[in-house]
């Protein structure tokens, strides 16, 4: 069930209407319909897969009390290291093990030895990734005594599997989230209205933007060999709106529906193409993901505390491991690595948190600077971007080198497809609305909030009607 689909528009007000009506006596109750909700709303994926996450919820909860519980540590490790290698190895069978398999098969055949591998033939179950991290997090918290075990199983089981951040994030902490469970939600109107504006500024990103560039972006990357340098350009461009209306839009969604149910979840953008280094641009994108990373792995193996050796190091096993988060495949190893690249210099020249203010623009030559770093980070980032939207690791070299050796800088794809134009005008204005926005946490908020909200609904019914609902991209992950 996607959120830019029918299914979900008639679901959502019926849970919202049983929730502040029906089952709102007690916290219980509550719980007990976000839970059968949230069951229903990811078994319409898939209904195989759901034994997947119920297993994963009692594992954990069933370890972390145990973690608790234990009187010695050589206890209290045992049931820690169950949890993470059957949370880990759920991963890597379905994930990943096609990949290592079939990366081995093709080390071997370089070698001269010939080799098949056995692959297996399974569906990745939708979120796996994100709800491994939910479980994951909670269980190394309790394990190193950060906070105390959850007893109430329908509480834990909610922080888990709560419908709207399931499937594609935000990737949730026990610290934020569990508190809110365990009391009972009275409504609250604003914050109903604000989850309304934030939904449509939501679907906007999505059903505007990044469905709209998908249709041009997936063209010119399936026929890149016959693309100029200046289409090539405009693809890395739209693949870069795209990814961004897409996944943010479903981030906004997902945080103004949980504002429907009086629950805040975290923020998981913040405006990060106007970033000034690529430092800026990872505390802005995907901030849930990052932040995890930086607790639960970069911190652990030292951080930056240590040597050059050690900084380097730790840089390049953050990033790579994200990239490889992201999919099994060496186009996303290569992303990940290419942002390490990016941002050992910064680390290493102590300059990777120079910039933690908003961006202010003031008419003097430091402002010019600023708009320079701005669009350095932008392209640096849409580099990145081609590997990750790239099939393969050689299309996405070739994509970069046919725009340097090409050198053709003609109007191809703009004279070939119609509305180009009109979309680079759309994208103007999106990124205008996202810079006044830039200070805010709800871009339809304030003045003339009424006009806004017609105006964006009015987008979203006409470029809906022409949409056929593409699914998120990161729900493959």
């Amino acid at each position: 069930m996607f959120f830019n689909s029918l299914a979900f528009a008639i679901f959502l007000p019926i849970v919202f209407f049983l929730y502040w009506f029906v089952f709102n006596k007690t916290k219980s109750t509550q719980n007990a319909l976000l839970i059968v909700a949230s069951y229903y709303f990811y078994s319409c994926w898939d209904w195989r897969f759901l034994f997947l996450l119920v297993f994963s919820t009692f594992l954990d909860y069933y370890t972390g009390i145990q973690i608790e519980k234990g009187r010695s540590e050589k206890n209290r490790k045992f049931w820690f290291w169950l949890s993470i290698s059957v949370n880990l190895g759920f991963l890597g069978v379905f994930k990943y093990y096609n990949f290592f398999a079939t990366s081995f098969s093709e080390l071997l055949n370089s070698a001269g030895i010939q080799a098949s591998p056995i692959l297996l033939k399974v569906i990745l179950p939708v979120g796996i990734s994100f709800y491994t991290f939910h479980g994951l997090s909670y269980v190394i918290d309790i394990y190193y005594k950060r906070i105390k075990a959850e007893y109430n199983f329908i509480d834990y089981s909610l922080f888990v599997s709560y419908f709207p951040l399931l499937v594609a994030g935000p990737i949730e902490r026990a610290t934020h989230l569990l508190p809110q469970v365990k009391v009972k939600r009275e409504f609250d109107f604003q914050m109903a209205k604000d989850g309304v504006c934030q939904i449509i500024w939501g679907l906007v990103k999505k059903v505007v933007i990044a469905d709209s560039c998908a249709t041009y972006a997936n063209d010119i990357f399936d026929h890149y060999t016959a693309m100029n340098s200046s289409s090539l350009i405009l693809g890395a461009i739209y693949f870069a709106f795209q990814i961004y209306g897409d996944f943010s839009g479903y981030s906004d969604i997902a945080l103004g529906v949980s504002k429907l149910f009086g629950l805040d979840l975290l923020r998981n953008f913040n405006y990060p193409y106007f970033s000034r280094d690529i430092a800026e641009f990872w505390r802005r994108w995907h901030i849930s993901l990052s932040s995890w990373f930086r607790d639960y792995l970069y911190i652990p193996l030292g951080g930056s505390k240590g040597g050059i050796w050690m900084k380097v190091r730790n840089t390049f096993i953050i990033f790579v491991v994200s990239g490889f988060w992201h999919g099994a495949s060496w186009t996303y190893i290569f992303w990940g690595f290419i942002n390490a690249v990016y941002f050992l210099p910064l680390l290493l020249s102590n300059r990777n948190r120079n910039n933690m203010d908003a961006v202010v623009l003031k008419w003097n030559i430091d402002s010019v600077k600023v708009v320079m770093s701005i669009l350095y980070t932008f392209l640096l980032t849409c580099v990145a971007w081609v590997f990750f939207r790239a099939k393969t690791v050689s299309d996405a070299v070739l994509y970069l080198k046919q725009i340097f050796t090409n050198r053709n800088f003609g109007f191809q794809y703009m004279e070939n497809d119609r509305y180009n134009y009109e979309l680079l005008l759309i994208i103007g204005i999106f990124v205008c609305v996202e810079w006044n926005n830039r200070t805010k946490t709800e871009p339809l908020s304030g003045k003339r909030s009424v006009f806004k909200i017609a105006l964006a609904i009015a987008a979203i019914m006409a470029f809906g009607t022409f949409s056929d609902y593409k699914e998120f991209i990161y729900f493959q992950f």
